[in-house]
């Protein structure tokens, strides 16, 4: 059966599925630009999707956010339309086996603080930060542009009327979100607020650079269980996880984890902290990261050594190796 809402987003193959809703791809029948479609079946009278939207509504117009061009309730659906972008940081992370260069780890650093530091001014935070939820964006010039998305589990920290912080309170729950990122406070039941997203942030950092996290493979008998015992694991090598990287990155994560509930982030000095190393490592902000090269660059895994043989024959490689890029 064909489908299309907004008399004008037909949708066609289906691409992901969340917690709040599948995502299809889409197409504009009359302008011909492929979309994203959001589906979740109209049966509850909480939606987890029309939530979403209202947080996109709140945050449209931000650098890297995509943008909603429609949403509302059709048929047995609610549904949302917005940008179609490209691979997420996960699906980028295991297209380079897994591990990623202290300088694609830069770049996307300076753009990730960038986009909590905005969702944080629009008096929210995301209660969801993992790579699986930065995308980038599909088609140049901007596929260096890392855009966030999946605000289902967003949520005010600030009284839209009186802009006071929510009050601190904790309960007996295991917390909202991914365990895998989840902040520390999250798993012992404490409400969220701007130093979790920012110590969920410190983790995917620490993960894209280490390859993995000392609780990944952690696994209990029930969800409760499971977070519990990465709960535990996240205490036990709090001191030891940032052995072996830049100083800066112990620096990043002393400091989340030292924030108290209602404090202000300086995200602007955890910028300038990173790009410091960055000029310390002659390190350059061109938007080159990992995954992207130079079409004419052939790369030969040598087997067993980790070594990359490229191209040397022609200018243009030379050029490339110059400046750093490949």
């Amino acid at each position: 059966m064909e489908y299309t809402f907004g008399g004008k987003y037909k949708l066609e193959e289906e691409i992901a599925m969340g917690g709040c809703g599948t995502v299809f791809q889409g197409i504009h029948t009359v302008a011909g630009k492929e979309v994203a479609i959001k589906l979740e079946p109209a049966v509850a009278r909480s939606s987890p999707l029309q939530q979403e939207t209202k947080i996109y509504k709140t945050l449209q117009g931000g650098p890297g956010v995509p943008w909603m061009m429609w949403s509302g309730r059709s048929g047995a659906y609610n549904v949302m339309v917005i940008d179609l972008l490209g691979p997420s940081l996960e699906d980028l992370f295991r297209t380079c086996n897994r591990h990623f260069s202290l300088k694609t780890v830069l770049l996307i650093a300076d753009q990730l603080l960038t986009r909590v530091e905005y969702i944080h001014s629009r008096g929210l935070v995301h209660r969801d930060v993992k790579p699986a939820n930065f995308v980038m964006s599909s088609r140049a010039p901007t596929e260096s542009f890392v855009n966030v998305i999946d605000f289902g589990l967003a949520k005010k920290y600030r009284d839209p009327r009186t802009g006071e912080h929510i009050p601190y309170c904790q309960d007996s729950q295991h917390g909202v979100g991914t365990s895998l990122f989840a902040s520390i406070n999250t798993h012992f039941g404490v409400e969220s607020s701007r130093r979790d997203d920012l110590e969920s942030l410190a983790y995917v950092l620490i993960y894209l650079l280490r390859g993995s996290l000392p609780w990944r493979k952690l696994k209990g008998n029930s969800t409760r269980a499971t977070w519990d015992l990465i709960r535990d694991k996240k205490v036990e090598t709090a001191p030891l996880l940032t052995v072996g990287l830049p100083e800066e990155f112990e620096i990043l994560y002393s400091y989340v984890r030292g924030l108290d509930f209602s404090d202000l982030p300086d995200y602007e000095g955890l910028r300038r902290l990173f790009r410091a190393l960055a000029e310390k490592k002659g390190i350059k902000y061109d938007g080159l990261f990992d995954w992207i090269r130079p079409k004419h660059i052939k790369e030969v895994r040598a087997e067993g050594a980790g070594k990359t043989r490229r191209c040397r024959a022609c200018e243009a490689c030379s050029k490339a190796r110059e400046e750093g890029r490949s």
